[in-house]
């Protein structure tokens, strides 16, 4: 490790040793400038090719190559964030309004608008009028995140958020990340990969309607089901077609609708999972 990490151009630290049981622990910095890489006598490992993308991340090829630190006032990862509490409700530094937002307005208006957008939406409704017990949630993955507005929005609630990207929308992770926030990928034509039983509340906004030319409605709420604590629920915003849709699938899974709505051809769907269990069918003598 010793040797690896200095051929990195990483900078150790400390390096400390458990006096009970002698297991060491190293800390290493990375290197904020490109000046060691390119004094390096040993391109190894080499630096990664310049048609090499640093920002995929999806069923992607592990290649053992550096890719470059970004210098550049406007590229992502050459400022340090803004501090905590700033950081969840300010656009990036690099977010700059020649890119076109997730919504078609400039980056960082859209980035504001979806705050603004999620605020008002979890003031408004979410807090007291969907009927969530907000103190038995912890657990919450919100399903088709965006910017991560929603779960910016719960900053002030006692909970933990999973922000989902899916692979098929704009690559909107490392603003969430950049945001103090937690994030992955997933597709959600595939399983998700967590234990069952796992989450106190999913949000699924205007999921449903963007896979269902992919995959169908039903193995991802089954999916849904399995990940779901008894006693959980989900909030799911769509097209009013699909919230029938998917209405009709929880309660053949036992839920519990709690609350539909819907208007000029947009829903909001509010249901909770039941302690239903099929009935054991004696075996015959």
């Amino acid at each position: 490790m010793t040797a690896l990490t200095k051929s990195m151009c990483w900078e150790l630290v400390t390096i400390k040793k458990d006096r009970l049981n002698g297991v060491g622990a190293a800390f290493y910095r990375k290197p904020t400038s490109n000046e060691c890489y390119e004094s390096r006598g040993r391109q190894q490992p080499p630096m990664c090719s310049d048609d090499d993308d640093a920002n995929a991340a999806w069923y992607v090829r592990l290649n053992a190559c550096i890719h470059r630190v970004p210098t550049g006032a406007a590229e992502r990862g050459a400022r340090w964030p803004a501090d905590w509490p700033r950081r969840v409700r300010a656009p990036p530094n690099w977010l700059n309004t020649s890119q076109v937002g997730v919504y078609g307005k400039a980056a960082p208006e859209d980035f504001v608008a979806d705050y603004q957008h999620w605020r008002r939406v979890m003031d408004k409704s979410y807090l007291n009028g969907l009927g969530v017990d907000w103190s038995r949630v912890r657990n919450v993955m919100d399903m088709r995140a965006a910017y991560g507005g929603f779960a910016a929005a719960l900053r002030d609630q006692k909970v933990w958020v999973m922000n989902v990207v899916n692979v098929d929308a704009p690559d909107t992770l490392p603003i969430i990340f950049d945001r103090g926030l937690f994030g992955m990928y997933h597709d959600w034509c595939e399983s998700f990969s967590t234990y069952p039983r796992t989450y106190d509340l999913l949000h699924a906004d205007h999921l449903f309607s963007k896979i269902k030319d992919r995959c169908a409605v039903l193995p991802v709420v089954v999916e849904v089901d399995r990940i779901v604590r008894p006693g959980g629920s989900i909030i799911v915003r769509d097209d009013s077609g699909l919230i029938g849709e998917v209405e009709k699938l929880l309660r053949s899974l036992h839920w519990d609708v709690r609350l539909t709505f819907s208007k000029n051809d947009n829903g909001v769907l509010f249901a909770e999972k039941s302690d239903w269990r099929p009935e054991l069918v004696a075996e015959p003598t």
